[in-house]
């Protein structure tokens, strides 16, 4: 069934990457599994969310989608596949795992790649030389608390079923490769293999800036110019920290080992950068801005910053 990624995530077909990536991340918080439980129409709207935002947010992939529609990703370099050629589609995530479907002999898809007359005048010319088979791609979309923790996909190949463990620290753009587990080999060749791209979901919380976190905390005036204390939440659960009086708009407090685990080094954890906004007080009663007035004439700038 034909799809309007466009339309999926509510935006123009000249929109910018940051308008797509700003109109995925509230949809994406939106229906996320999380805030939707045991709600299938949720679940399938999340799925095409990420399925629309994949390719949009991808030049290469956007591009075919604008000139090929629903048809852009059996498209190679060489254009369409011919009349007659190997027909194969992508299935992305969720439940029901993630994968490819084919359909005719998955031999020809070396043919949709290479050609009939790439080597020797065309299939028949090549004689009994072993070829390797060509490689498959596949993605998968996880939340920043899997990414934290780790967890497992499982990925639907034609009739196998494939189960893929994700480490600790597994961070977006990672490519994970399962080897032999490609196209089919020719003449007995070996087979291709499978690599598999990660994508970290946005988190409406944190930001991930490499192996650290980066998180943004209001607090009142009063607090940031006498100081506190104040509780936040980490993927590891609820911490609190202290706000030094005088803590200016903006500072950045660091919270040493509360950032995601390194990977492939399950020990070691970066850092969570919290940024202070300071709330400024809107509403202010007669009683309270003479207070405020007192306290400004009472004030001496030259010895307030140092």
């Amino acid at each position: 069934m034909a799809r309007d990624y466009y339309a999926i995530l509510g935006v123009a077909r000249d929109a910018s990457e940051a308008e797509i990536k700003k109109a995925y991340r509230k949809l994406a918080v939106k229906y996320h599994p999380d805030k939707n439980p045991n709600n299938k129409e949720a679940e399938n709207k999340f799925k095409e969310i990420n399925e629309a935002y994949e390719v949009l947010s991808d030049t290469d992939k956007r591009k075919k989608y604008d000139q090929f529609g629903e048809n852009w990703n059996r498209v190679n370099e060489q254009g369409p596949p011919p009349g007659g050629g190997p027909q194969y589609q992508y299935y992305n995530g969720g439940q029901g795992g993630e994968g490819f479907h084919f359909e005719g002999d998955p031999n020809d898809i070396f043919e949709s790649f290479f050609g009939g007359s790439g080597f020797s005048g065309g299939r028949k010319g090549r004689g009994n030389a072993k070829f390797k088979g060509g490689d498959y791609q596949s993605e998968t979309t996880i939340s920043l608390e899997e990414a934290f923790h780790g967890t497992t996909r499982l990925l639907q190949l034609n009739d196998q079923k494939l189960r893929i463990k994700l480490k600790p620290g597994t961070y977006d753009g990672l490519v994970i490769k399962l080897a032999g587990k490609g196209a089919p080999g020719r003449n007995g060749g070996p087979a291709g293999d499978l690599y598999i791209t990660i994508h970290v979901m946005p988190h409406e919380l944190y930001k991930r800036e490499g192996e650290n976190l980066l998180q943004t905390v209001h607090t009142d005036l009063f607090t940031a110019v006498l100081g506190g204390k104040k509780e936040l939440s980490t993927l590891t659960g609820k911490i609190n920290i202290t706000i030094p009086a005088g803590t200016q708009n903006g500072k950045l407090l660091r919270i040493k080992g509360k950032g995601m685990p390194v990977y492939d080094h399950p020990d070691q954890h970066g850092d969570l950068l919290v940024e202070i906004q300071v709330d400024i007080p809107e509403q202010l009663t007669d009683q309270q801005k003479e207070l405020f007035r007192q306290l400004q004439a009472s004030f001496d700038p030259s010895k307030a910053f140092v």
